[in-house]
């Protein structure tokens, strides 16, 4: 059940993703969520295998905190890695 709070927290995040972030015309709009939603996945999974309760405070706010800051930093290399390969394509061409 707690799962389903971290895909609609993503959602959210994958409403407002567009229009805070630069550059996404280099990934699809589906990228930043994905990236988002597997990082809150994967830290949920191994914070309670650490031994956090899911009625902790600190789980939840280290999830929701994680998700959009991995949003923002890995939607920004993709985009950076990006760029490099088409300047790279198009010198490939000249």
């Amino acid at each position: 059940m707690e799962f389903l709070f971290i895909v609609f927290y993503t959602a959210v995040l994958a409403l407002v993703a567009p229009y805070v972030q630069m550059g996404s015309d280099r990934y699809g709009v589906l990228v930043p969520p994905a990236i988002g939603l597997a990082t809150g996945s994967v830290l949920w999974v191994v914070l309670t295998w650490v031994g956090f309760s899911y009625t902790s405070g600190w789980i939840w706010s280290i999830v929701m905190l994680a998700m959009p800051v991995a949003m923002f930093f890995g939607s920004r290399a993709l985009r950076i890695h990006r760029e490099k390969l088409d300047e790279q394509a198009l010198a490939a061409t000249r």
